[in-house]
């Protein structure tokens, strides 16, 4: 069939797919990883912290350049392969061991609760990223496209208060002490917005230079922000 000339061409970005790509393996490494916490000096520390700040960054780069409404079907991409990693990880933890191996305890300890984990990072994910991605694009066009420093900040303090309050209870309560959910979430939230913003000279320098090579910079003025929309138009 030939093509119709009068038919919208959608536009072919040369570092969107790389961009997609990190974004969701940040996301499902980080809930590899979350199970175990680690003590730096006085903080106590899931180790996903060392990973998920990416996936943000990337968010706050996907909204910011993309707009809203192609971040939204990102967001939708991650959560489905967060269903998938689940799902392969609830059926190797449940196929029974060979005989002559020996690690079926250690690998259902580690990764025999990751469902819970895959569960309560994806709400809390879902939640926080659209909080963040909603606040980036407003604060976008109050700006008129100024001061990105504060509306990276400013999305990172909502979206990852909103991600931290949601994911540590839901995964770990009843299995680790109030106290250390509460402690492990608050120290979390606190090192996740001082990377946001440590990082926030790298994130001008990417989103600057993904605007120039890919002639797009969204303002989301007419955008539907109805985040159960999957499509990107």
């Amino acid at each position: 069939m030939a093509d119709d000339p009068t038919r919208p061409v959608a536009p072919r970005f040369r570092y969107f797919d790389l961009i997609v790509g990190v974004f969701v393996t940040a996301l499902i490494t980080s809930n590899l990883v979350s199970a175990k916490v680690a003590q730096i000096g006085p903080f106590k520390l899931g180790c996903g912290i060392f990973v998920f700040p990416i996936s943000y960054i990337f968010g706050d780069v996907l909204t910011e350049v993309y707009g809203y409404a192609r971040s939204r079907r990102v967001i939708w991409i991650g959560f489905a392969c967060g269903v998938l990693t689940s799902i392969v990880f609830v059926v190797a933890d449940l196929m029974p061991p060979a005989p002559d191996w020996p690690h079926q305890a250690a690998f259902h300890t580690i990764l025999g609760q990751l469902p819970r984990v895959v569960a309560a990072s994806l709400v809390a994910y879902v939640v926080g990223e659209f909080f963040n991605s909603f606040v980036l694009a407003k604060m976008k066009l109050l700006t008129r496209g100024r001061h990105l420093w504060m509306r990276t900040i400013g999305s990172t303090v909502v979206g990852q208060g909103v991600d931290s309050a949601v994911f540590y209870p839901l995964a770990f309560y009843g299995i680790w002490s109030t106290a250390n959910v509460v402690d492990v979430a608050w120290h979390n939230y606190l090192i996740k917005v001082a990377v946001e913003t440590l990082f926030t000279p790298l994130t001008y320098v990417v989103v600057n230079y993904l605007k120039r090579v890919e002639h797009e910079d969204v303002f989301d003025t007419d955008t539907d922000f109805n985040p159960l929309k999957v499509s990107s138009g």
